[in-house]
């Protein structure tokens, strides 16, 4: 792994966000998957990503 985060890439940022979730960090890993889907080209690529991590601070709303 490399120091210098200009040298991370999409799937780097994503592997910690899973990393996070796993360890029970949902914030984090919605913090490192946004920062994946910032360095994805494909729109509808970073639209999946940002949907597996959402951000857990957002009240979500209950539809009956």
């Amino acid at each position: 792994m490399t120091c210098d985060p200009a040298d991370l890439t999409a799937s780097d940022y994503l592997d910690g966000a899973r990393e996070m979730a796993a360890a029970g960090r949902p914030y984090l890993a919605h913090l490192l998957a946004e920062e994946a889907a910032r360095r994805t080209t494909d729109p509808a690529t970073a639209a999946g990503i940002r949907a597996s991590f959402p951000d857990p601070t957002t009240p979500r709303k209950e539809i009956d």
